[in-house]
């Protein structure tokens, strides 16, 4: 028997856990319908919504009720808003939209299914895993959907570091360039490199030209992991992609770039870093599980690792950050 002290176990939580996988086809079939674009214009209940997006009112109430169930919508006298975090970041037109970027889940949910399978798999590991093998207009759809999110985090980058003594900045993987765009219109004597795969530098080519920032900002086409780092850098960056890579690659990346830097130069590492427990965040281990599925060497790594892949390059001055609550973190090392 339960006393007053004894709370009652449930299975609540596992099942909402087993239900993940629905409760992210809420969220991508409420963006693919322009829900919470067509509520920030005004449709506001059941009847408005389901006319607006052009479905049923039986199918606009189901996906509401769930949409609020998730907390992806408030309910106010009878009639739906979106939640704070939503009308930010899930509007068509504003200049924060990352629905394309979480669209992209879709095309690796299948793996996601048989991720034991995967885990089961005696084959090795590659250090680019799935990168190695995507199709031109794979990579050209990725970078295109990170260019907003990479943007806003540029924007941070650029109000958490000063970069007005930093001449020209290597951004590491930087797929869309975004993060040199928020940059360089912040800091007017900055200039940047974006390196990374041929057929991802094309694209950002395009979204550079598009930035107005052509003349400062170009692109290496290359494999970072392989080739030369340009000269005459005075700041690094691998922002994002630290979990594709193992210890034994972020070792030789960090040591890359410490040789090239001159003194004073700077390396930040932005990345959903673990906790030094290991226990957390729940992003973080997410994004370690996903480089299973793609068959590279990656996994998330803690603050105090990536602390000790720049020591041992000979960056002194290290520190770790918090970049977005629970999700990034930045570790920054300086060469003196």
């Amino acid at each position: 028997m339960l006393d007053g002290s004894e709370k009652k176990i449930g299975t609540e939580r596992i099942q909402n856990i087993g239900y993940g996988f629905k409760h992210a086809a809420v969220l991508w079939a409420a963006i693919e319908l322009s829900l919470f674009t067509r509520i920030s214009e005004g449709a506001s209940t059941i009847e408005e919504i389901a006319a607006a997006c052009g479905i049923s009112p039986l199918n606009a109430e189901r996906l509401v009720v769930a949409c609020t169930a998730l907390g992806l919508l408030e309910k106010v006298d009878g009639r739906y808003a979106n939640a704070p975090d939503v009308e930010e970041y899930l509007v068509e037109g504003k200049k924060r939209y990352f629905g394309a970027w979480l669209l992209m889940g879709k095309a690796d949910f299948a793996d996601w299914v048989n991720l034991g399978e995967r885990l089961s798999s005696s084959e090795p590991p590659s250090v680019l895993g799935i990168y190695e093998k995507l199709m031109p207009e794979q990579h050209e759809m990725l970078t295109r959907a990170m260019f907003n999110v990479g943007l806003g985090a540029g924007h941070k980058l650029a109000k958490q570091f000063d970069f007005s003594n930093h001449k020209l900045v290597l951004d590491l993987g930087g797929g869309s360039g975004a993060y040199c765009v928020a940059l360089c219109r912040r800091f007017p004597n900055l200039k940047a490199i974006v390196f990374d795969f041929p057929e991802v530098c094309r694209v950002t080519d395009e979204l550079i030209a598009d930035s107005g920032l052509s003349d400062r900002i170009k692109t290496q086409p290359g494999d970072f992991t392989k080739d030369a780092f340009p000269a005459g850098v005075d700041a690094i960056m691998l922002n994002g992609n630290l979990t594709q890579y193992g210890p034994d690659e972020v070792r030789a990346i960090t040591k890359k770039a410490y040789q090239v830097l001159p003194k004073d130069g700077v390396m930040h590492i932005i990345a959903e870093n673990l906790n030094d427990q290991k226990t957390g965040p729940l992003i973080a281990a997410t994004w370690s599980m996903h480089e299973a599925l793609l068959g590279s060497k990656g996994r998330a790594h803690s603050n105090a690792e990536v602390m000790q892949y720049l020591k041992e390059a000979g960056f002194t001055d290290i520190t770790a950050t918090e970049f977005v609550y629970n999700i990034l973190e930045r570790v920054t090392g300086w060469k003196r």
